[in-house]
């Protein structure tokens, strides 16, 4: 019984190039697997202000990682057997069964796995701590210093990578009993052919890769995007896959018919072995080249969107102070009522010891509208309304709506005239063609001018540039009075007013505070409404920072994962074809080349493909750019600046890092083609 141990722990000492890289990626995993888990069920980060999104955020992040370790620590392992199955096959040839092997894969795999639990776990507990410090610090809260486990996460990060490891342990044993042992005594040697149909396939990745560029940069509708972002990167996946596995081999192809590059000492021999190895060695490269796009995607963006929190908060709040009511009927709107709404809110703002300024109003109505093909706008109707069942329209949905263009003029300190029947027209992510704005029930207006910009207010969809947006300003509210009759409750009838109070922190919240409670006691205004909101800019921050800040630090910790798993892949890749690499190059050398030949040579394969998995991430940047543009509005971050320059910054210390990495492992690779220890 002995035996199987010793033998497991001496092919891991002997082979400690390959194993030991693996062991500290599996430790990583498990410390970081853990650490999240940690965060979201803590405690204290549950009872800060936006705990709650906080904490599901980090349940989120821990599935994805747990996802990501099954299907990366899988792959990563098929290199290990790549290694293992010669010795199976020589212990097999020496007389062990199928069951010995089994008993020996056994003790291997357990091994592993203790020692990844083991150690990853130490680590995650000694690791958590800070990690909370930080997470806590990032969104300006406060904690204790003292140690805790969570026994949950605990729990849960030895049950997910006792499954994984289990899963590595069938999945080999499985393969040594469909393999002989010539087979497994061959699984190194030569003799994989390139794909077939590589042209074919080729082209096909290019297709796919022109029609996942093109829905990027077409898409101009933020919400239309979110729908196609999942189907883009699908289709930019699949691209790069078959133009890394297909596409590299033709790229070897057309190397070998330019004589001149061919057939010199540095180029021989790398661009023959590559020829013959691309089915494997694309797909690395494929590999590398979507965790770098993830990283890329992933890091700059939410740092966009933690750096640019304030931009976010004040395209959402337009005022400090934002009070939003919705009137129970049109003659509510009429300016004896609303001015003791804007009365109420400034002598509040007073009281506390603020100085209401900048005030800001306007009376509206708004509805959820379709536009259909010939351009006519179906609002929806309230149940009052419905004599028949309502039908439904095909077009594009949109938010209706409609000023007097007394509030308007105001807003915009114009001095804009309409006569009965005209409306002036704004319009954002679709187009409304004509001169006239027909609605389904007849009512139309002439359509005298059109707005470049809408005036910004409250919490709206008109704040966002996500949304599609119909607005019409109209002579007075009771030309939209028709509209109102047709479709009844469902027409909102709303008042905005918004004001800078010119208090930070708790005096702001305690305006908020108190002007709800005022409102509910309802003797002041005078008025009859249906529903308020009120808002502050001030008692957003904290939920915006935590969510901001939260999407920003789970983007950092799932870029070290991938990174992590980009350098073992790299890695893997150099030692792996650096051993099947060995032999051809010491015939070459026992023939007369040199070591500078030798080293010439392998730079050049490396550079040849290389680079390629980093030119792909940032092409792939690129074209993704326009597209997380819009999806990014969607989160009210409208500053492109911010997101271009985050998009370079990356990039350039990706590049820096990816180079470093290339350095190390060439060496590695290199040492192992010279024969040198």
């Amino acid at each position: 019984m002995r035996l199987y141990p010793r033998l497991a722990f001496d092919a891991m000492r002997k082979n400690k190039r390959l194993y030991l890289p693996f062991l500290l990626t599996c430790t990583g995993m498990v410390a970081i697997f853990y650490i999240i888990s940690y965060l979201s069920y803590n405690p204290t980060i549950r009872d800060m202000r936006g705990g709650e999104a906080l904490t599901s955020m980090m349940s989120l992040g821990s599935f994805v990682i747990g996802i990501f370790s099954l299907i990366f620590l899988f792959y990563t392992h098929s290199f290990l057997m790549r290694r293992r199955k010669r010795e199976f096959g020589l212990y097999h040839i020496l007389g062990m069964g199928k069951g010995n092997l089994a008993m020996l894969l056994l003790w291997q795999t357990g091994i592993l796995a203790v020692y990844a639990l083991v150690s990853g776990l130490a680590l995650g507990i000694a690791l958590s701590k800070l990690a909370e410090l930080g997470l806590v610090r990032l969104l300006g809260g406060q904690t204790g210093f003292e140690l805790l486990v969570s026994w949950r996460a605990l729990g849960m990060t030895l049950l997910i990578f006792s499954v994984i490891f289990l899963l590595q342990y069938l999945s080999a044993l499985l393969q040594i009993r469909r393999s002989s042992s010539v087979s497994l005594l061959r699984s190194e040697q030569y003799g994989e052919k390139p794909p077939r149909a590589n042209w074919v396939l080729a082209l096909l990745g290019l297709l796919l890769l022109c029609a996942a560029y093109y829905l990027a940069v077409s898409i101009e509708e933020p919400i239309s995007a979110l729908g196609w972002f999942f189907v883009a990167v699908v289709m930019v996946i699949a691209a790069t896959y078959l133009l890394m596995i297909a596409g590299s081999v033709a790229l070897c192809r057309l190397l070998q018919k330019r004589k001149r590059y061919y057939y010199k000492p540095n180029h021989f021999v790398s661009t023959a072995s590559m020829a013959y190895r691309m089915k494997r060695n694309g797909a690395g490269l494929a590999s590398i080249c979507i965790l770098a796009t993830m990283v890329l995607v992933i890091l700059s963006s939410t740092t966009s969107l933690f750096f640019g929190v304030e931009d976010a908060l004040h395209t959402r709040f337009s005022r400090d102070m934002n009070v939003d009511f919705r009137m129970s009927r049109l003659s509510e709107l009429e300016h004896g009522n609303t001015d003791r709404i804007g009365a109420l809110t400034q002598q509040i703002v007073r009281d506390h010891g603020g100085t209401a300024q900048n005030a800001f109003s306007v009376r509206y109505l708004f509805d959820v509208a379709v536009l259909d093909g010939s351009g006519t706008l179906h609002l929806r109707r309230g149940v009052e309304t419905m004599q028949e069942p309502q039908t439904f329209v095909d077009g594009q949905s949109c938010g209706l709506y409609i000023l007097p263009l007394e509030d308007y003029n105001a807003q915009t300190h114009g001095g804009e005239r309409l006569n009965a029947g005209e409306a002036m027209l704004y319009t954002s992510n679709l187009t409304l063609q004509g001169d006239t704005v027909r609605f389904s029930d007849g009512t139309s207006f002439s359509v005298v001018k059109r707005i470049d910009a809408a005036p910004r207010f409250g919490t709206n969809e008109l704040n966002a540039a996500a949304s599609q947006v119909v607005m019409l300003v109209v002579p007075e509210l009771s030309a939209a009075q028709p509209l109102v009759r047709s479709v009844g409750s469902a027409m909102s009838m709303r008042y905005y007013y918004g004001i800078d109070t010119g208090l930070k922190g708790e005096k702001q919240d305690a305006v908020n505070d108190e002007l709800i409670d005022t409102v509910c006691r309802g003797t002041s205004l005078q008025c009859s409404y249906d529903f308020f909101n009120v808002e502050s800019r001030e008692s957003s921050r904290a939920d915006y920072y935590s969510i901001y800040g939260g999407l920003f630090y789970l983007g950092v910790l799932l870029c070290v994962v991938f990174v992590c798993a980009t350098v073992l892949i790299i890695y893997y890749k150099q030692v792996c074809e650096g051993y099947e690499d060995q032999a051809r190059f010491d015939i070459m050398q026992k023939v007369g080349m040199t070591r500078r030949e030798i080293r010439r040579s392998v730079n050049s394969q490396l550079l040849t493909v290389f680079f390629l998995p980093l030119l792909g991430a940032g092409l792939h940047l690129a074209f993704a750019f326009p597209m997380l543009r819009r999806l990014l509005m969607l989160f009210e971050l409208q500053n492109v600046a911010l997101f271009a320059w985050a998009s370079v910054v990356t990039f350039a210390v990706f590049a820096v890092f990816y180079s470093i990495v290339y350095r190390v492992t060439s060496a590695a690779y290199y040492s192992i083609v010279s024969n040198q220890k």
